[in-house]
Order: C-alpha cells, then sequence, then structure tokens
C-alpha cells in the first residue's frame, strides 16, 4: 500500500446504500477485494475499512487504470472498487477489462460526484454499483451486498438515475419487440415466398446462343429497399440462410421451363452456403449439372476450407461454381485461388469502356488467360454495346452477360 501525508476520510460509518444492514448473510469466505483510486487519502482510507473488516480480504490497491486492470489478473479478486475518473482510462476502461478476463468479479464504481452520465456508463459496462465518496457511505456494506450479486447505489445518485436507467429499459424493450415483428414480417414473407425472380441471359460468344441465365431476386414487401439490403436484414435477424433457400427455390421454380443444357446461376452467401439446410439441398438437387453457385467478391470468407468442404458434396455431383466481380478488387483473386471456381465473372466496371482502354483490356486479357490455363470460363458482365462484345470476345471470353443481350429470353416469364 502507497504511503500518503493525505488525511483519510472516513468510510463505513453511515448507511446510504441498499439492502438495509442485516439483510444479506456474513459469507464463511472471506470476500477478496481490490481497491483502485488515484486519490492517496480515499484509497487508503477504504483500504484501511476493509482491512479492519475480518469477513474481506484487502487482495490489492492501485493508482490508476492500468494498476487496477494487472492486480485483477493477479488477484482475481471477488469485488473491485474502481475510481471513475483514475488515470490511464479511468474505471470504465478498467471495469470493461476487468470483465473481459474475469466475469464473475462484481465492480463497484466510485465517485467524487454525481455524473448521472458517469453512472450510465459506468452501469453500462457490467458495474453492479455505484458508490459517490462520502462519510455517508457505508463501504463495507456495499461490498457484502455487491459480493451477494445485489445493486448497489448510493441515495444521492438513486434518484437521479432512476429515470434514465427507466428509459433505458424502455428503449432496449421497444427495440426487442421491433426485431420481434421484423422476424415476423421476415417469416411471413418467406413462407409467402414474397419475392420474384428476374432472370438475364448469358450468351455463349462463340455461337452467340443463350447458354445460362442468372437468377436475380426481386422484392415487393414493404419497405422498399434493395435485394441486397433485404438479405443483410434477413442475416441480422438470424433467417438468413431461410430466405436464401426461399431464393433458391423460387429461382428453380420459375426457370423450371428453360431448355435443356441452358444452366442457372445465383448468388449465394458463404454463410448459406455452410448451412446444413442450404447444403442439403444443394446436394439434393436432381439435376446440379445444371446451376451455378455465384460467390461474390463482395462476400467475405472466414473459411475456405470450410466452404470447400460443405460445396464438396454437390460439386461431385455436377454444381459449378463462379467468383463473381472479378476484376473488382484483390478479394477475387483470393477467391479464386482458394475456391478454384468453373466460371469467372468479369466485373462490370472492367467491362465498361473496355473498347477505348487499353489498361482494362490489358488486365481482363490477363484474367482470361488464367482463368483457361486452371480450366475456368470466363463470363464477361456488363456488356451494353456492340463495341464492347466485339472486344471481350476478342480477347477470348466464353461467355456475354449484359443489356445487350435482354431480349433474348423470351422463354421465360
Amino acid at each position: 500500500m502507497r504511503g500518503s501525508s493525505v488525511a483519510r476520510p472516513e468510510f463505513g460509518t453511515g448507511r446510504t446504500v441498499s439492502p438495509r444492514p442485516g439483510r444479506m448473510a456474513r459469507s464463511p469466505r472471506q470476500i477478496r477485494v481490490l481497491v483502485a483510486d488515484d486519490d492517496d487519502g480515499v484509497r487508503e482510507g477504504i483500504a484501511a475499512v476493509v482491512s479492519t473488516d475480518p469477513s474481506l480480504r484487502l487482495v490489492g490497491v492501485g493508482a490508476d487504470a492500468d494498476e487496477a486492470v494487472e492486480l485483477a489478473r493477479q488477484t482475481s479478486p471477488d469485488v473491485v472498487l474502481l475510481d471513475v475518473r483514475m488515470p490511464k482510462g479511468g474505471g470504465i476502461r478498467a471495469a470493461k477489462e476487468i470483465l473481459s478476463f474475469s466475469p464473475m468479479t462484481k465492480v463497484i464504481a466510485l465517485s467524487g460526484s454525481t455524473d448521472r452520465t458517469g453512472v450510465i456508463e459506468m452501469l453500462g459496462t457490467g458495474a453492479v454499483g455505484y458508490l459517490v465518496k462520502s462519510p455517508r457511505v457505508n463501504i463495507i456494506e456495499g461490498i457484502h451486498a455487491a459480493s451477494a450479486g445485489e445493486g448497489v447505489i448510493s441515495n444521492e445518485v438513486a434518484a437521479d438515475v432512476i429515470g434514465e436507467l427507466t428509459q433505458h429499459l424502455t428503449q432496449r424493450t421497444r427495440r426487442t419487440e421491433s426485431r420481434k415483428l421484423r422476424v415476423e414480417a421476415m417469416r411471413q414473407m418467406i413462407a409467402d415466398r414474397s419475392l420474384k425472380m428476374a432472370f438475364q441471359p448469358i450468351i455463349e460468344l462463340r455461337t452467340g446462343n443463350v447458354a445460362g441465365v442468372e437468377a436475380l431476386a426481386r422484392f415487393s414487401s414493404f419497405p422498399q429497399r434493395a435485394p441486397d439490403s433485404w438479405f443483410a436484414e434477413a442475416w441480422r435477424l438470424g433467417l438468413g440462410a431461410e430466405l436464401e433457400l426461399a431464393a433458391l427455390s423460387t429461382a428453380l421454380e420459375a426457370s423450371r421451363d428453360r431448355p435443356a443444357g441452358v444452366f442457372l446461376t445465383l448468388n449465394v452467401s458463404p454463410e448459406a452456403a455452410l448451412s446444413a439446410r442450404v447444403c442439403g439441398f444443394l446436394e439434393c438437387l436432381e439435376a446440379a449439372d445444371a446451376l451455378v453457385v455465384e460467390i461474390t467478391e463482395h462476400a467475405v470468407v472466414k473459411d475456405y476450407d470450410a466452404l470447400n468442404s460443405s460445396l464438396g458434396p454437390a460439386r461431385e455431383r455436377g454444381l459449378r461454381v463462379a467468383v463473381d466481380d472479378a476484376g473488382a478488387g484483390y478479394a477475387s483473386l483470393r477467391h479464386i485461388l482458394r475456391l478454384k471456381p468453373d466460371l469467372i465473372k468479369l466485373d462490370v466496371s472492367l467491362i465498361e469502356g473496355i473498347d477505348d482502354d487499353r489498361s482494362k483490356r490489358a488486365l481482363a486479357s490477363g484474367l482470361i488467360s488464367f482463368a483457361h490455363q486452371i480450366e475456368a470460363q470466363v463470363v464477361a458482365e456488363g456488356i451494353e454495346t456492340s463495341l464492347q462484345l466485339e472486344c471481350v470476345t476478342d480477347l477470348g471470353a466464353d461467355y456475354g452477360q449484359g443489356h445487350h443481350f435482354g431480349e433474348m429470353l423470351s422463354f421465360l416469364p
């Protein structure tokens, strides 16, 4: 314990915390207590009070957040008293770090003020109590209450924060109710199949024939939002795999009249591809060789080995994998190297103006050459003009896709 010439304040002589004296039984095991405060007098005053009570055991004292965290790692205290405004991050930082590695430790915040914001911030870290440094505060009682798992707030701040805490609880309840309503609406939309499919043709450049179609999900449900936003919302609500499975089923049903030999491509997120329901669906397809799963460059793949293993059985039955948006950034190259796709789709940004941009032609030529060396085929996306079509054909792309071919799907609704 650090020496100090500062007079020690008196603690433990008053009573302004709940529960009342005698409400909780004293534990036969000593409660291990750590104290951290940058005021020498306060720190030593509290330490003295703790040391005089046989039911408590002082395991350390610190003067800042760093010392509090390190002492907590070394001593594993039952209760920690932390000064809210001490140096090196204060009680808020210390409480977060201590509770991250010792979640069973009970944290009591200490403050020389009744600042409402400080109270709310400290309670938000997981602290179970907030005591104002005052001769009227019974430190011993507060420690026992915290150790017993009971909340402890000084009367000086209790009245001021009750309304704030109630408001926080009300807002949290509203968020919970809002989430429930959103989940119910999403489930209903999935059950009703309230999504439609638009199709874009994929043209074999050598023959000019339709070789495949890409299914693009479209939503009419309220609120109006882009398809990517609907899928993102579904994942936030824990229904992402279900919505993607509904999109797969809808796409297959809507394209059932396409001619034999015309393949169907559909975007599937890595998360969905790892889910048991989507994997089972893909493995059970009667004509897996007629389906191409696109993994976009923008989708983060956390575990390529797991993704390859998940898609493996379906790929053995003929399912093909495409890497979408190639050429838009480094991620697409990582996807190509790790997923070993059957098709590589050149990004729209690379095709736009390619007939008049030497750098784009050079990059596209390199990607096409690389794809062919690994026995993958190339789809040039975003073709809008005859000049773009002529350029990607000359570069050796296998397929083309875009508005230039928009009128070639008379066999689909």
